[in-house]
């Protein structure tokens, strides 16, 4: 799974919020129940982001990110243990003091002892958003599908908050997401999961049931795979903006 950093921010919109942490944490709670393995990938938008600070060098800001991934990792970690769960941090750049270095094979064997394992710190290299870290997590660690949990229940043809008329696609390829740049996720995860045929569903994190709707494979939110999907009312719909 994909979490933004933002889901942990609550209502003032940054930093970290106790109460946002702890209903994350229900949310994954609700998910283990159902029965599976779960690997989580967080970013830090909620603390800092490399790309608004354009004056810095680019290497120096997306290190500051990944660190402040890894302040997200331990919010949620003290906030899903304080649920009776067991949770390991695993981060990409080694803090042994913090967090266990990323192995691939324990994060498996931890995952199948029923442990939720918190991946932090991207893939440990500036020039890679979390987007991208946590598609090549879910390729590496065998995973069924990489779940993107929002703020909206799915990829819509415009930004439903600024147009009315906005539609909700159910379901696309991920040739379909790239050519017409949906923002699902960047361009280099989308072709990490293309070429892998790692699926993708995009789902609202804040819908009651969405995730477990998602894992026992219900349709919710929006899926992205191999196959091309009905796209007819997007593109009417593009072409209407255009005439």
């Amino acid at each position: 799974m994909k979490l933004s950093g933002e889901s942990l921010a609550g209502p003032k919109g940054y930093g970290i919020d106790p109460d946002a942490a702890a209903s994350v944490a229900g949310k994954l709670r609700s998910l283990m129940v159902e029965g599976v393995q779960a690997a989580v990938v967080i970013g830090a938008g909620n603390l800092w982001r490399g790309h608004s600070a354009p004056e810095m060098d680019r290497s120096t800001a997306d290190h500051m990110g990944m660190l402040a991934t890894v302040m997200n990792a331990l919010a949620l970690q003290d906030a899903l243990e304080r649920l009776s769960l067991t949770v390991r941090v695993h981060t990409a750049i080694d803090m042994r003091a913090v967090a266990e270095p990323y192995i691939r094979r324990r994060a498996i064997h931890q995952m199948e002892k029923g442990y939720i394992v918190l991946l932090g710190a991207g893939t440990g290299n500036p020039f890679f958003t979390t987007d991208t870290a946590a598609a090549l997590r879910a390729m590496e660690l065998g995973a069924d599908v990489l779940i993107k949990a929002t703020k909206v229940d799915g990829v819509y043809s415009a930004d439903p908050r600024l147009d009315p008329a906005a539609v909700r696609i159910t379901h696309l390829s991920y040739r379909q997401a790239l050519a017409l740049e949906l923002g699902v996720m960047d361009l280099t995860a989308i072709t990490m999961c293309h070429e892998n045929r790692m699926p993708i569903m995009v789902v609202d994190l804040w819908s009651d049931g969405s995730l477990g709707a998602a894992v026992r494979g219900e349709t919710v939110g929006t899926l992205v795979n191999h196959v091309d999907g009905d796209l007819g009312a997007l593109l009417h719909q593009r072409r209407e903006g255009m005439s």
